[in-house]
């Protein structure tokens, strides 16, 4: 074969053209023989068929991918999603089109759990409300007492799910004195016993946690499995935390348990729309903490994920079947394979 053409979505670059996560290493593509690279234009925040043209990967960073995306080459072989979410991609017609879809869950791992940590703390402490009364001064320092914050030990921490990011979530967390719990039909129970986790039925996470973690894939099953019944069911003093993904939570109905004292508060990465609008209700909550779904977002986070994407590409265009395959089934496709096959004789 020749060169073999990988493209970048658009997205990863600024509006003057320049890089926009330059921790994010292509030298491995610049180096590796017989491989090309650019970016590829986002329209309308998805990327359309005729961009796609003539390329054999995509490396993807926000943008939708759909089943209209896929250019009528054939040519395209993967799609390497920059993170662990695929919700932005139409994986059954990935396989439909011997396309494999990949993720980096090893890139994200540490850096979202920390993230998951990073908003404990900080509602824990009521770390938001101190900053604020700090700045006003002698009047703010006055209000300290008001504001006394949460002790951990004892206390449970709870998770929808307990995968990649949920487990790891719970290993950093075990210092810190917590009892923990977790619902997930899929979990690994030797994991779950090495890390100290109970399984518990789902209702159980809600109505015993004090801290409830969202930690699992958005799909149909999952959307908006956090509804009003199930805020209902949790302590006033808990807190509601979803780094995962948005409308896995019913954004009004949290709305509506925050403003009536149903639940203390929250810590939101994610939400139902995004960008969300600026009129959002929860950016004007006290007991809120708000960040724009890049709360995990640090230099060693992009270095690791870019360095996944890239191996994967690398392994791909040498006819390799690459780490973190979503739709498994794809490595068993003659049509797939017969991809792979080419690269391998090129």
């Amino acid at each position: 074969m020749g060169t073999f053409r990988v493209g970048l979505s658009a997205d990863f670059t600024r509006p003057d053209g320049s890089p926009a996560f330059p921790m994010f290493d292509l030298t491995p593509l610049n180096a590796a023989d017989r491989i090309s690279w650019d970016y590829v234009p986002v329209t309308d925040g998805r990327i359309a068929a005729e961009d796609m043209a003539g390329y054999d990967a995509l490396i993807l960073l926000g943008a939708r991918f759909d089943a209209q995306s896929f250019p009528g080459d054939g040519k395209l072989s993967l799609i390497a999603r920059f993170g662990v979410g695929f919700d932005s991609v139409d994986v059954a017609a990935c396989t439909a089109n011997d396309v494999a879809l990949v993720t980096t869950p090893n890139g994200v791992r540490r850096p979202v759990a920390v993230a998951i940590l990073t908003l404990i703390l900080a509602l824990a402490g009521k770390l938001m409300a101190k900053d604020r009364m700090t700045r006003k001064g002698p009047e703010g320092w006055a209000q300290r007492a008001d504001h006394m914050g949460d002790g951990l030990i004892g206390s449970v921490l709870g998770s929808v799910g307990v995968g990649n990011i949920g487990a790891e979530m719970f290993r950093m967390a075990s210092p810190l004195g917590m009892r923990f719990i977790a619902a997930d039909p899929y979990a690994d129970k030797d994991t779950a016993a090495e890390l100290g986790i109970e399984l518990v039925e789902l209702d159980e996470v809600f109505r015993q946690a004090d801290f409830v973690t969202v930690n699992c894939p958005l799909s149909p099953a999952t959307e908006k499995l956090v509804n009003a019944d199930r805020l209902a069911m949790m302590k006033p003093t808990a807190h509601l935390i979803n780094t995962a993904r948005g409308p896995i939570v019913d954004e009004a109905a949290l709305i509506a348990a925050l403003q009536s004292g149903q639940i203390a508060g929250a810590g939101i990465d994610v939400f139902e729309e995004e960008p969300s609008p600026a009129d959002n209700p929860l950016y004007r909550m006290d007991n809120v903490i708000v960040t724009p779904h890049a709360l995990c977002w640090t230099d060693q986070c992009f270095a690791g994920i870019g360095a996944d994407d890239v191996a994967a590409v690398l392994a791909v265009s040498q006819g390799e079947v690459p780490v973190g395959i979503v739709n498994r089934g794809i490595a068993d496709s003659p049509g797939w394979r017969g991809k792979l096959d080419r690269f391998r004789s090129g």
